[in-house]
């Protein structure tokens, strides 16, 4: 399988972890020999309710023998995404009402894009230093690593960057400029968290200058944080949010949310302004709500906090310089990448599943599922612990 594996499937990196993957349930991912790993990663932040929970595998179960894909987004009414979408806008800000539904966190973003601009009839996008939205070209363009858009240039115009948490280039903010799109956190760059009313200037400017905020969930929503969206710690509410990740469980799926004035910029001059084939998948929708109810009927995101304060109270080590992030959306910080890799690669012999961050190369990611227990959390650290003391030697 591994011979296979690399050789018939196109490969990202020249050493993939290459881990063959029996089944998964809960908070483990069990191999082919039937050793069980600890999962603190989640499929990078996806799995939300961890892997199989029995609510989402009845929801995908019962709505694929019900019916599947049948005609492109927007046409049909399909219950599953209507549904979805009315329970999405409540629990959202009352401005944020209409719902596009896409097929991944990068498509959400080059639709939110496409949407300021048509809106606003400008064309600057300004994104910050260090920013990760995705990969497909208008993603990859809002990217502030030179170092991985060059090979792909020409990328699209118009592009222009500011520092994250500086006041003082609020100004570039113009009437030039159709949206800033920021990381409610910062992911790639080492989970950076918006320093107090960072966010909320930003916004006071946009509103200024007749620009839009667009604001990017993609990794902390659903949760993940300790409440349903980042934004909401931190005062202030965007023209244009995009989701994607764990929203579904582990299943493929994006949207970009807005205010039906807005969004129905979309609906004409030219009508079908943005189309897609898959958006909306009855399947992946009936995930998705069911995602939701699992959230909104537990305890699941107020637990979030008390789980990373324990998180917290047990990665303390000499090695760990820092511990950023919020909620289960954690980086621990070590002297150098060299030994952030040699840790996780440790780990991974150890079977407890740590990873990287894009851009960071001192962080080692903590996302586990969110249903993760106290229990699973100890022993997870414990294990980490040990390899720690054992880099000591």
């Amino acid at each position: 399988m591994k011979k296979d594996f690399l050789k018939y499937q196109a490969q990202t990196s020249p050493t993939p972890l290459a881990l063959q993957v029996s089944y998964a349930k809960g908070s483990y991912i069990y191999d082919s020999d039937n050793h069980k790993h600890l999962d603190f990663v989640a499929g990078v932040s996806a799995c939300t309710l961890g892997h199989c929970h029995p609510a989402i595998v009845s929801a995908i179960q019962k709505q694929a023998a019900t019916y599947m894909h049948v005609m492109v987004y927007g046409e049909y009414i399909q219950e599953p995404a209507v549904n979805y979408t009315k329970e999405l806008a409540a629990i959202l800000p009352k401005e944020l009402n209409s719902t596009y539904l896409v097929n991944s966190g990068t498509e959400a973003i080059e639709g939110a894009l496409k949407l300021a601009r048509k809106h606003t009839g400008r064309s600057q996008i300004i994104a910050a230093k260090n920013a990760y939205h995705g990969n497909t070209m208008g993603s990859l363009s809002l990217m502030g690593f030179e170092e991985r858009k060059a090979p792909f240039r020409p990328l699209i115009p118009d592009i222009d960057f500011i520092t994250f948490n500086s006041f003082t280039e609020i100004d570039k903010i113009t009437t030039k400029t159709a949206a800033v799109i920021l990381e409610t956190i910062q992911g790639g760059a080492g989970f950076i968290e918006p320093v107090p009313e960072y966010l909320k200037k930003i916004k006071e400017r946009c509103l200024e200058v007749g620009a839009l905020l667009i604001l990017d969930e993609i990794q902390p929503g659903f949760g993940r944080t300790g409440k349903w969206f980042s934004f909401e710690h931190y005062n202030c509410t965007p023209d244009i949010l995009v989701i994607g990740k764990g929203m579904a469980s582990g299943l493929p799926v994006g949207a970009f949310v807005s205010s039906k004035t807005i969004m129905n910029s979309l609906k004409e001059n030219p009508k079908l302004g943005h189309i897609t084939t898959f958006g909306g998948n009855p399947v992946i929708a009936a995930a998705s709500l069911a995602t939701l109810h699992q959230l909104k009927d537990s305890k699941i995101i107020s637990q979030t906090l008390e789980k990373e304060a324990l998180f917290k109270k047990m990665l303390v080590h000499p090695l760990i310089k820092e511990v950023r992030g919020k909620g289960l959306m954690l980086a621990l910080i070590v002297d150098n990448g060299a030994l952030a890799t040699k840790i996780i690669l440790e780990a991974a012999k150890q079977k407890l599943i740590l990873f990287w961050l894009l851009f960071e190369p001192k962080a080692i990611r903590i996302s586990p599922p969110l249903t993760i227990s106290t229990t699973e959390i100890k022993e997870g650290c414990n294990t980490l612990l040990a390899i720690l003391d054992k880099q000591l030697q």
